[in-house]
């Protein structure tokens, strides 16, 4: 699985083809470039232009495909998606006028991938190593995918959790180059101009944040953008979403971080978090100015705080196609876990009995997913409601607690419920004391508190299963409820265990055990893909539950036995793919999609995805033939 550094290497004990001739150029083409055109769902040709200054092509006659390009030059080297750096050939060097601009020698791209990657290692610590790769996607697009491609396993913990973490808390320290839109609060009653500066016409994902609830820590103010830049691209590096129409966007209303503020070198509005009807009235303007100048893109929102990301999910899903991953991609992963770890438990899954340690977005999304899985096993929805507790930092949740909040009222238990369980404070019932009483037979942690699953707990989940099923889902890895090591140690090496960050592999009893991460990398790319190929008007529960189940029928027999509950990494685009047709077929049963995609399916969705490979360049207006 992955690693996110040197220290997790051991395990913890217990463009081929050559283009058509190209004419000389210097000239540049100066016509006004029509709005671009977003991928055709009613086709399987190649990607039409999405942005103005180049476009996927396929020659009508040899069926290669190529790139249309209108610069230059220094101007071609100067953009991410059109720099091969060394890799451009000499024919190419001739009609574009690279010459000189280059050292001399052609570079193709395994040699640029040796390069790129031996600079890599050379950097000292993660965080450099994220700088580092930042710094190559600026750069050359193609190359910085390629090599996250080929080396999965042991950068996607760079570019996205645990490094994003650190990466936000030092985003205005590291910061380089511009991505994305930041839309500040100071601009409100302009929102639809701001979007209208971003240069691509009609982007595929829009992936935006307020910063408040970064991973687990807390209010990073503008630094929350590192989130946004992160999932798009595991966007593209998991399912082929184009890089070039994916928009990352931060919300900037402020932070409470006095930390950030009290930084001479922060990036954001220094001001406090504006809250309320005026924060409400923003995200309003925000989603107006969204359906207004990119009305066909899929909006995911990302790391809100939980009362926010629920209410905002609620109160526009039906008005665009939009999502939340923390809570339906969380859920969705790790019912699709919950669904593979009963090939080693045995059991239904109506059997199970599912108790969260932690009670927010995250938990709120498992529990209603799990439900939902548990109605379409045959159970009645109260009877699967029953089977879901959740326990927060009051204890477990009951009803009739002051301040509980109306999200957690489906799965507060009554008082007669608990009336003879044997506890000290029946007002404030401690997590063992809910496993002892209740004997769940899995246990999710989302409370973004470490050892939260101690010993006790363990053990006393050993203690009433066989195989006891443990998840501590909280990321990056310093907020984990426990280690894998410590799950298996306490269990006598009988836990089944998935973790929200990339955990190096244990050995029990001389045998290593892989502990699969329990990643939404799994899901919401696959979502995001089939969203935008298949044009989807809504996305509904039914779609994760259909992720869900495709993800856990991809977990092969391999892969249990290595400890594992999910699929290794290199598999991730398949995954995808599978999602995203799983995704459409279900958006046409419900009526979100139109029927006419079925046809060709699979290949519809292929052909949507980008591969980063060098393509061969020709000169010609990337706006028409």
């Amino acid at each position: 699985m992955p690693r996110a550094g040197e220290a997790m290497a051991q395990p913890v004990i217990v463009a081929t083809g050559s283009p058509p001739a190209l004419r000389p150029i210097c000239d540049q083409f100066r016509s006004a470039a029509p709005p671009a055109t977003r991928f055709d769902a009613s086709s399987t040709q190649v990607a039409r232009p999405m942005n103005p200054s180049f476009a996927t092509r396929r020659d009508p006659h040899t069926g290669q495909r190529y790139l249309a390009v209108e610069k230059c030059g220094r101007d071609l080297l100067l953009e991410p998606l059109t720099n091969k750096g060394t890799g451009f050939p000499l024919a190419e060097r001739d009609a574009l006028g690279l010459h000189g601009l280059l050292p001399p020698k052609v570079a193709d791209l395994d040699e640029q991938l040796a390069r790129a990657y031996e600079n890599h290692r050379g950097a000292s610590s993660p965080l450099d190593r994220y700088v580092h790769l930042a710094s190559l996607q600026d750069r050359n697009e193609v190359l910085f995918f390629r090599l996250l491609h080929e080396h999965i396993d042991e950068m996607m913990p760079i570019v996205y959790t645990p490094t994003v973490g650190e990466a936000c808390q030092r985003f205005s320290h590291i910061y380089r180059q511009s991505r994305g839109l930041y839309l500040g609060i100071d601009r409100r009653g302009h929102l639809a101009e701001v979007l209208r500066n971003f240069p691509i016409r009609d982007p595929s994902v829009i992936v935006v944040t307020d910063g408040e609830r970064i991973l687990g820590l807390g209010d990073q103010g503008i630094g929350g953008m590192g989130i946004p830049i992160g999932k798009l691209c595991l966007y593209t590096l998991c399912a082929g979403l184009p890089p070039d129409t994916t928009l990352p966007i931060m919300l900037d209303v402020g932070t409470d971080n006095q930390e950030r503020l009290a930084d001479p070198l922060y990036l954001g509005l220094r001001r406090p978090r504006v809250r309320g009807d005026e924060y409400q009235a923003f995200v309003d303007e925000f989603v107006a100015a969204v359906q207004q100048v990119f009305p066909g893109a899929v909006l995911q929102w990302e790391d809100f705080l939980k009362e926010n990301a629920m209410h905002q999910l609620d109160r526009f899903r039906s008005r665009l196609c939009s999502f939340n991953d923390d809570i339906q991609g969380t859920a969705a992963v790790t019912v699709a876990g919950l669904i593979a770890s009963l090939r080693l438990s045995g059991g239904t899954l109506r059997e199970q009995r599912l108790l969260l340690g932690g009670a927010g977005a995250s938990a709120q999304g498992i529990a209603q997913l799990f439900t939902a899985a548990l109605v379409d096993d045959g159970l009645d929805r109260k009877a699967a409601q029953e089977r879901v507790f959740m326990v927060d930092r009051s204890g477990l949740v009951v009803e009739g607690r002051p301040g509980l909040e109306g999200f957690k009222a489906d799965f507060a238990r009554g008082s007669g419920e608990t009336a003879d369980w044997q506890v000290r404070d029946r007002a404030r019932i401690s997590l063992l004391e809910a496993i002892t009483n209740i004997r769940p037979t899995m246990l999710v942690g989302t409370s973004a508190t470490p050892g939260f699953f101690d010993e006790a707990v363990v053990r006393a989940m050993a203690t009433v299963n066989a195989r006891p099923v443990i998840f501590p889902l909280s990321n990056p890895t310093s907020k984990a409820e426990c280690t894998p090591a410590d799950a298996l140690r306490w269990s006598a090496g009988r836990a089944i265990v998935a973790t929200g960050s990339p955990f190096a592999p244990v050995l029990v009893d001389g045998k290593r055990v892989r502990t699969g991460q329990c990643n939404n990398s799994y899901i919401f790319p696959g979502v995001g893909l089939g969203a935008w190929v298949g044009r989807l008007r809504y996305i509904s529960d039914e779609m994760f539950l259909d992720a869900a189940r495709t993800l856990a029928a991809r977990v092969e027999a391999k892969d249990l036995d290595e400890g594992s509950l999910f699929p290794p990494l290199r598999s991730i685009r398949a995954i995808s793919h599978a999602i995203a047709c799983a995704v459409i077929r279900r958006g046409v049963q419900q009526g979100h999609a139109d029927p006419a995609l079925l046809a060709g399916l699979e290949s519809r969705v292929e052909q949507a995805m980008w591969f980063p490979d060098y393509l061969p360049f020709r000169r010609e207006s990337p706006q028409g033939r």
